[in-house]
């Protein structure tokens, strides 16, 4: 199993996505995502929070909040536990990231992006501000084929 966070930066009611386009193998391959990354040994989620944001943007987090846990399952892939927090606080100059593109998106046009499915769930509960949440999605492939929040199945459209 993996561990690994994922933060969405606030800013102008817009977050801070990250399009995979760099690296030649790469699950994320011409997706859009937040920006974060594994854990390293013995690093709290916090700390892997923090360093995985300095590193891939040049951004050092001054105000953040941890909003659920995603288990991503998968036939192709192991296990990961991923920390999905988001942030309205943040100080410095903005780098370029050696994993993809960087751009403000605004959080009205997240829909016209590719994104992961399951992707798709946790943002809308991050919009919606859901309470703490853990959710479960299962992957095929790149297919999503069940979806779980707190313990109980979510009906795929």
């Amino acid at each position: 199993m993996i561990p690994t966070t994922l933060c969405y930066i606030e800013k102008d009611n817009c977050y801070l996505m990250l399009h995979r386009v760099s690296k030649k193998v790469d699950i994320n391959k011409d997706k859009w995502i937040g920006v974060g990354g594994k854990f390293e040994d013995k690093e709290s989620p916090e700390e892997c929070l923090l360093r995985e944001v300095k590193e891939e943007t040049g951004l050092t987090l001054t105000s953040y909040r941890l909003r659920g846990i995603v288990t991503f399952v998968s036939d192709r892939w192991v296990t990961e536990y991923m920390f999905l927090y988001t942030a309205d606080g943040f100080e410095g100059e903005m780098s370029a990231c050696d994993e993809g593109e960087l751009e403000w998106v605004p959080k009205s046009e997240l829909s016209r992006l590719n994104l992961w499915e399951g992707d798709k769930i946790f943002l809308k509960l991050l919009a919606e501000d859901a309470t703490f949440f853990s959710l479960k999605l299962s992957y095929e492939g790149a297919t999503l084929v069940y979806a779980a929040l707190d313990g109980r199945e979510i009906q795929m459209e």
